[in-house]
């Protein structure tokens, strides 16, 4: 029996980077062997052992062959026969297939080092076309290492266009999708995930919403980038320049597929894109399944995200029935992400990316004076049901009124500071901060 680190903490240790998760695969042993020795099996599909003191992955050394289509048309072969380098040549890249072993020793058969230092993600073998989930794995490895520099070889991307013209795509779980999707947009450039998919034409296949946004062009007073795809990257870059959470990033990159069925003889005017990209929105969601919270601020983003940019037009009516629909009294958080993805929305400009988004700290200064207003003075009054409800509201929209005017007079309204939780904390009604 033979043990080898592999894969990322490997790549990543030549990389010089942090390595968090180590993988192993053994070599000339059986699964017998590995329960033999106080390994506990994971799962039914793949021959992956987990260490009985440190509870890393091993795996038995194994080979794969196309049984069908999609992610799991895979059928695998485990046994002591199987070589290391039978088991790093079903890897993805070059630069994933390298191994280690206990003394150091670098076993590379497929020139990942070379690859590492001349910074390509390239294929290990042609099998890579036999599984459509390596399409958005390396889009994603590219997300991660571009700010490194590294870049997808032609013949690996003219692989990943292969699968996505043969329809592999599609065979993809919505699960497998959605995993790869929202780890990619965590990476540092999630606007190359994107990019890298439209390249090979896997964004047409998998989110056609957002590849029907390039191209198309939008107000050159207001959009500098003029076109509408290329807006969506540089929001995307951002989020991640702005270390924003998943929900935030998932709705920026869905904020304006309405401008994608926008008549071309209406170019480059988009009226009306936020509610007519509201379906849209809620077929990406349901399409990918997404979880909850991403999908819900996505809509409210989507619905509401111009009324944030002209936040000192809206009435104190229409406020307070934006804030109503964000549900901040018991959410403050959600409408807290709201704002971020407005900001990085309106940073995501040609030339703009530094500009002062003060809408932010305005509407914060509203949802305050909003929260602020108490509660128990009606009920001393004696109101209750539907009076009571009313009279709150009331009390709401006339704390409004005078939030508004303060600042309209160019009063400080700025919000007060953050709990620490990110939300800010609630003061008198009207009391400036």
């Amino acid at each position: 029996m033979q043990i080898f680190k592999v894969g990322g903490a490997v790549r990543d240790r030549l990389l010089g980077r942090p390595v968090n998760d180590v993988d192993h695969v053994v070599v000339g042993a059986s699964a017998e062997d590995m329960l033999a020795q106080g390994f506990r099996p994971v799962g039914d599909d793949f021959p992956v052992f987990l260490h009985p003191q440190t509870g890393e992955e091993y795996a038995l050394a194994r080979t794969e062959r196309k049984s069908g289509k999609g992610y799991g048309g895979f059928t695998f072969h485990a046994s002591p026969e199987v070589t290391l380098e039978e088991d790093l040549a079903r890897r993805d890249l070059t630069i994933n297939a390298m191994a280690e072993d206990d003394s150091g020793n670098l076993v590379d058969p497929y020139g990942g080092q070379r690859d590492l230092a001349a910074k390509i993600l390239r294929h290990v073998a042609p099998a890579f076309a036999e599984d459509p989930l390596r399409v958005l794995r390396v889009a994603r490895f590219a997300a991660r290492f571009a700010p490194l520099e590294f870049t997808v070889a032609k013949e690996t991307l003219g692989l990943m266009r292969q699968l996505a013209e043969q329809g592999e795509l599609e065979a993809l779980t919505p699960e497998r999708s959605w995993k790869e999707i929202s780890r990619a947009l965590m990476e540092p450039r999630p606007d190359v995930f994107i990019q890298v998919l439209r390249d090979c034409g896997a964004l047409a296949r998998l989110l056609p919403e957002l590849d029907a946004l390039f191209g198309v062009p939008q107000p050159a007073e207001h959009h500098p980038e003029i076109d509408t795809g290329i807006h969506l990257l540089m929001v995307l870059r951002q989020c991640a320049e702005h270390a924003q959470p998943l929900t935030v990033r998932w709705a920026c990159l869905l904020h304006d597929l309405g401008k994608g069925c926008t008549a071309e003889e209406d170019w480059p005017r988009h009226i009306a894109h936020e509610t007519r990209g509201l379906a849209l929105i809620e077929a990406v969601n349901a399409r990918c399944k997404v979880p909850r919270d991403c999908a819900e601020l996505a809509l409210l983003v989507g619905e509401f995200h111009t009324h944030c940019h002209r936040a000192r037009e809206l009435r104190p009516n229409t406020l307070l029935q934006m804030m109503q629909r964000f549900d901040v009294f018991r959410r403050p958080q959600r409408f807290v992400e709201f704002l971020a993805a407005c900001e990085m929305d309106a940073r995501g400009r040609l030339g703009l990316e530094q500009r002062d988004y003060p809408q932010r700290d305005y509407l914060l200064g509203a949802a305050e004076a909003a929260r602020a207003v108490a509660v128990k003075p009606l009920l001393d009054k004696g109101l209750q049901g539907a009076a009571l409800g009313k009279a709150l509201e009331d009390a709401r929209r006339d704390a409004l009124k005078t939030y508004k005017a303060r600042a309209d007079e160019g009063t400080d309204v700025r919000p007060a500071p953050a709990s620490p939780e990110g939300v800010p904390q609630a003061s008198a009604p009207g009391r400036s901060s």
